[in-house]
């Protein structure tokens, strides 16, 4: 039987930094720039069409196996994105650098995130969905993510905290950020939300702020329960938490699993206060 070649149908759409990027409907090889958007790619059901990711795109577990690496979110391998001939690459303001993806913007359709909120995550999603021609599952993705974290019981007194993301320098999550607009929903009060972004942190203004808890992140900086005594040493009053980075900082699919995580940090602090 004689198959048919794909028609594609330009179309035009505005990216999350504003930008008109015009991209052959439906995009048939994609390449992920960013790890919380190749995993919705994937829940997406376009495993098939993502022929490039990033070495950090860790889930799901086969997608470095199933598509070429084409370097990591900073350090892009022009040569082996140039093989794949890709119709649509996707990346974040964030976490890729602004020469590399201008680089790319001037060979193909390069379609950019911008996430500092709870929306502009659930947005994300829903355009995604759109370029890829997956609106509807995008739809019911963002609808399931939005209604869960919504229902998390709002805590009348939130606990303050710090979040670390860094050590040497120690480094924490401040105003402007994904994890700033997520500490309230797990029941914290950012104590460094006077900073902006990712502000360096001395322990001596650690101390002067005096957190009630101190939560450290399992990404981008691998805390593990072995630095917990350092912070200890800081703030003793202070209860220090090792957390999973990626239900905290993953503005993807990943978010299904946030609720659930983040009722159970609250019942795991709230044994200690």
């Amino acid at each position: 039987m004689l198959q048919l070649p794909l028609v594609q149908t330009p179309l035009t759409v505005t990216d999350q930094i504003n930008r008109r990027v015009v991209v052959p409907f439906p995009p048939q090889r994609i390449v992920s720039l960013v790890p919380s958007q190749t995993e919705l790619l994937y829940d997406l059901g376009l495993g098939e069409r993502v022929v490039g990711v990033t070495k950090f795109c860790i889930h799901p577990a086969g997608a470095r196996k199933q598509a070429q690496v084409i370097g990591g979110t900073k350090n892009f391998n022009f040569e082996h994105i140039a093989e794949l001939k890709p119709d649509l690459i996707i990346g974040n303001k964030e976490e890729n650098y602004q020469e590399g993806i201008e680089q790319l913007t001037a060979d193909y359709p390069v379609w950019m995130s911008d996430i500092f909120t709870l929306g502009d995550s659930l947005r994300m999603m829903r355009q995604v969905g759109l370029i890829t021609g997956t609106q509807a599952r995008a739809e019911r993705l963002a609808e399931e993510i939005g209604s869960s974290l919504q229902a998390l019981p709002a805590v009348a007194e939130p606990l303050s905290a710090a979040y670390f993301i860094w050590r040497k320098p120690y480094m924490v999550a401040a105003a402007g950020t994904f994890i700033d607009d997520m500490l309230p929903r797990a029941g914290f009060r950012n104590v460094f939300s006077a900073l902006g972004r990712y502000p360096e942190v001395s322990a001596e203004q650690l101390a002067t702020a005096a957190p009630q808890v101190i939560l450290l992140s399992s990404e981008p900086y691998p805390f593990q329960e072995k630095h917990v005594e350092e912070f200890r040493a800081i703030c003793p009053n202070a209860q220090v938490l090792v957390v999973d980075g990626e239900l905290f900082s993953w503005y993807g699919s990943r978010l299904r699993h946030t609720t659930a995580y983040f009722e159970q940090l609250q019942n795991e602090v709230a044994r200690t206060f």
